[in-house]
């Protein structure tokens, strides 16, 4: 009996040592604790800068870092992340793109490419110490633009990869952008159209327009948007934003306007969820499409969800989200 006991002693002392309980809450840092807020130096043909960055948590496994969209947003309207990742043990990480709110604003124009926003997103997953054992990659909106570029180049550092609310060409979203513009009232869209004729797009009545009959039908269907999406936009850089996308959702004109990838999907091979949403901006067919041209994909459909659906349709959003990640932890 004695030598029973011993037995299963030893036995549950080497199970405890080969698979020991990860800390959530573990410190990243030694020194004065900040909130887990590390500012990222980024090396550019224009000089080094740094980049806002902010960990939630401690996963070996699991490091998602999130892309926020615009161009030149912010990760605030990514905050409602914290009521259902970290009590799944999720770690995740925000981050500011330049010229970011939180981040260092040069306002070089000459930076605002996507070729210098993967190389910076690949320095941001070097001091960050992500890889291909951990390390996800969330992109939604522009961040899905920026997260599917990185990951035609860089998919070797990927261990999956998340594509949130993002169509894989502009042209193809500009056509869907008129199919929802044709589906207004035609005194609205009569009315639009003769602000956008005189380049009125900051009039304060055009603004009011496409605020309450385009955003809030297919941005964030919410009747009081949340104070992290007011904040965001309220810290949007007008700048980035005009110079990439064009002046309004409505017209797309920036350098973004041919960008087109709908057929590279194939080359990407790492495992790949795509989420759209029934009111999004972006076509959620299209979004499931997507999923099926990569190499292992997998679809979120949210139908009470816009284009802000981790908001609008948190019910769908997140434990497809959760479902995709814990899986891939689980064949990894």
């Amino acid at each position: 009996m004695r030598y029973c006991f011993l037995s299963a002693l030893v036995l549950f002392c080497l199970s405890r040592c080969a698979s020991p309980t990860v800390d959530y809450f573990a410190k990243q840092d030694s020194g004065v604790q900040t909130g887990n807020i590390k500012m990222v130096e980024i090396s550019t043909p224009k000089g080094k800068f740094h980049v806002w960055t902010k960990r939630f948590g401690n996963n070996p496994k699991i490091k998602v870092l999130l892309l926020h969209g615009g161009p030149g947003g912010t990760h605030e309207y990514f905050e409602c992340f914290e009521n259902f990742l970290p009590k799944e043990g999720i770690e995740f990480i925000y981050y500011d793109q330049l010229d970011s709110w939180y981040s260092d604003r040069p306002n070089d124009s000459s930076l605002w490419t996507t070729d210098h926003f993967v190389e910076e997103v690949e320095q941001v997953r070097r001091a960050l110490g992500l890889n291909k054992d951990n390390f996800y990659l969330l992109g939604h909106s522009w961040g899905g633009i920026l997260a599917m570029e990185y990951a035609l180049k860089y998919q070797a550092n990927l261990k999956g990869l998340i594509i949130s609310n993002m169509m894989a060409s502009m042209p193809e979203y500009e056509k869907y952008n008129g199919t929802l513009r044709s589906k207004m009232r035609k005194s609205l869209v009569d009315s639009l159209k003769g602000y956008e004729d005189r380049g009125l797009y900051k009039d304060s009545v055009y603004q009011a327009l496409v605020i309450k009959e385009y955003y809030h039908e297919h941005l964030c269907r919410l009747a009081e948007w949340p104070d992290p999406v007011t904040r965001m936009f309220n810290h949007l850089s007008e700048g980035i934003y005009v110079t990439m996308q064009g002046p309004s959702e409505f017209k797309t004109g920036g350098r973004l306007i041919t960008w087109d990838r709908s057929k590279d999907l194939g080359q990407i091979t790492v495992p790949t969820l795509m989420i759209g949403g029934e009111y999004d901006t972006m076509d959620p067919r299209y979004m499931e499409w997507m999923s099926k041209q990569v190499r292992k994909g997998s679809y979120v459909y949210c139908p009470e969800g816009s284009h802000c659906d981790m908001w609008d349709d948190q019910a769908h959003y997140f434990p497809g989200l959760i479902k995709f990640l814990k899986d891939g932890d689980q064949t990894n």
